[in-house]
Order: structure tokens, then sequence, then C-alpha cells
């Protein structure tokens, strides 16, 4: 490795109302100088934002870039793989994602370790631009909190699954709209809304 080389750190918010320090406190507890952290206040829908665009141009062989986690680097799939591929094969700088040890191109050097890291980044990835394109497509056909119900339009009002009784208050089953969330336990409430959700994305 370089004797000169840098490490740098590489945070992003999606907008500039949101908060961007526990990205940082993160990076500069991994070692990065804070002077040497670039923050990019906007959407992970491409790669043209310019702290990004800067870090690139000082970056060099043997210098390594610290991401919290991979959707801080961006949300597009194919952008991902072929950033990710400009920075460790051309430029020949690594890359280490903190809440993700194996994607850590310094460590995982051999054949084995690069295909596993492009495996494991190809999915994340993935995963992370159809979240992304789900949830756009719900939000643009209604799918969200509306007055009289959670996530659901009426005609699919589901009945309640009562985590100890099966379906509503004494396995009769409660409609949704019958529903009130100060009829149960907090923990209860907090399930119930996790699984409404998952079920309003399913329609």
């Amino acid at each position: 490795m370089n004797n000169n080389s840098r490490t740098y750190g590489y945070a992003r918010v999606s907008s500039k109302e949101q908060n961007e320090e526990r990205q940082i406190q993160a990076l500069v507890d991994s070692g990065v100088e804070e002077r040497f952290i670039f923050i990019d206040k906007q959407s992970g829908k491409d790669f043209d934002r310019p702290k990004y665009k800067e870090m690139i141009s000082v970056l060099q062989q043997g210098d390594t870039i610290f991401v919290l986690s991979i959707d801080r680097l961006g949300r597009n799939y194919n952008m991902i793989i072929e950033e990710w591929r400009n920075i460790t094969k051309n430029i020949k700088a690594d890359i280490r994602v903190l809440d993700m040890p194996i994607l850590d191109t310094s460590k995982n050097k051999e054949l084995l370790g690069t295909v596993i890291t492009d495996i494991v980044l190809g999915l994340l990835s993935y995963v992370a631009e159809q979240e992304r394109a789900f949830i756009n497509q719900r939000q643009r056909e209604g799918c969200g909190h509306r007055q009289g119900f959670v996530g659901f339009p009426p005609q699919h009002r589901p009945l309640l699954m009562d985590t100890h009784q099966g379906f509503g208050r004494n396995g009769t089953g409660l409609p949704l709209h019958e529903w009130h969330p100060h009829n149960r336990r907090p923990q209860q409430h907090f399930r119930l809304q996790q699984q409404l959700w998952r079920g309003a994305c399913l329609l």
C-alpha cells in the first residue's frame, strides 16, 4: 500500500432537512478525519452529486473510502456496481462499508473474497433499488395512511390478527375500521402496524 494513502469518508442524506451527524460520527469513530469526510444532501438515485464527484477526483491508488451503509453510497443498482468497479478496479482504491464487514475490499482481495463481495453487493443493491421502486409505486397508487384505515383501500380491509387469541377478540374477528390501537398493549400495536404495512404492499 502507498505510504501516502489517505482515508476518506462519504456521507449522504436525501434532503437538507435530514441530519447526517450519525453517519459522520460513525466515520470519525472508524478513524476518518472529519476534514476528509464528503457530505451530499440529495437523492441517491444517481451519482451526479457535487461532493461525491469531488471525492472521486482526489481519490488515488491505495486510498480507502469509508461509508456507513451501502444505501448511503447510492440507490441505483446498475450505477452502484459501475461506481464500485471504477473505484476498486480502475482507480485501485478500496471501499469499506461499516455496517456490512464483508463489503471491505481492503481485506477481501483474494479471488473468492472478490466473488463473494460482488455477489453480496449485487444482492444488497438490487434489494435497495427494488424497495425504492416499490415504495414509489405504492405512493403513486395512494397507498398510505387514510382516514378510517391504515394502508388499505376500503374494499380490502382485512381482519386483524390477535397474537394470542387468533382473529379478533375471542377469535371473532374485528374489521380494521372497527379496531382502535388503545385497546391493545403498545407492543402488540407496534407488531400490528408492521403486519398491516407488509400486507398493504402485497395488494
